[in-house]
């Protein structure tokens, strides 16, 4: 029996996550446990920079109309879905980082940036900046969702995709308060962190080859059958 693989991640990512999922032939299970909103800002002068680090498609989607006063700065993003969501937006992607965002914040600054705007989520843990991030701000959050405790035991049994440390983290809490064994899913995680911070006692982790949903897909997958 193959299990299923449960998504966890905010919407719209969810449901293109499950989707790609049953292009695949398995079954997915959506339950997201986050809403992603758009937070006000005011966009500081771009003169005053000389790069943009963006860490997630999701920033480039709920950043607004502000983004674009930073058109002309190069692009550093994290992971091909953020690369590709910056170019549909103008920009022009200098590197995408295959890694994690502090070993793009060192390709960066092997190229010289030292004033580099990171525009990201309000609950993302800021990369070492290594003398390249000049200002962090927060265009976006990500809330939590009420989940009941009948969604987390419909749970058993299957594997979870873990899109980041913090649903990590949220996960684990969840399952322990529901009083379900960590022991009946079993984990796929898009980055050690994200492994860490959803912490021990899976029936078994895998953690994907890259940050990308295709890799951490392929992983849940690994752990299906």
């Amino acid at each position: 029996m193959t299990r299923p693989l449960a998504v966890l991640r905010p919407e719209p990512g969810n449901d293109a996550t499950a989707r790609r999922i049953e292009a695949l032939g398995l079954a997915a299970h959506r339950l997201p446990l986050f809403a992603t909103v758009p937070l006000a800002w005011t966009p500081p002068d771009p003169a005053g920079f000389d790069a943009l680090v963006l860490t997630s498609a999701t920033t480039v989607r709920q950043a607004g109309a502000g983004l674009e006063a930073y058109a002309r700065l190069p692009v550093y993003a994290v992971g091909a879905a953020t690369a590709a969501a910056a170019r549909t937006r103008g920009f022009q992607v200098i590197a995408t980082g295959a890694d994690d965002a502090d070993a793009l914040i060192e390709q960066a600054r092997r190229h010289g940036v030292t004033r580099a705007l990171h525009l990201g989520g309000r609950d993302v843990a800021q990369a070492q900046d290594n003398g390249v991030i000049a200002r962090h701000i927060a265009v976006y959050a990500s809330d939590p969702l009420p989940i009941d405790a009948a969604a987390l035991q419909a749970l058993s049994g299957a594997v979870a995709l873990v899109h980041s440390p913090r649903a990590g983290a949220r996960l684990a809490g969840l399952i322990d308060a529901a009083g379900l064994p960590r022991a009946a899913l079993r984990l796929a995680a898009i980055s050690h962190r994200a492994a860490a911070a959803a912490g021990q006692g899976w029936a078994a982790i895998a953690i994907a080859d890259q940050p990308s949903d295709a890799a951490l897909i392929a992983a849940a997958h690994s752990l299906a059958d």
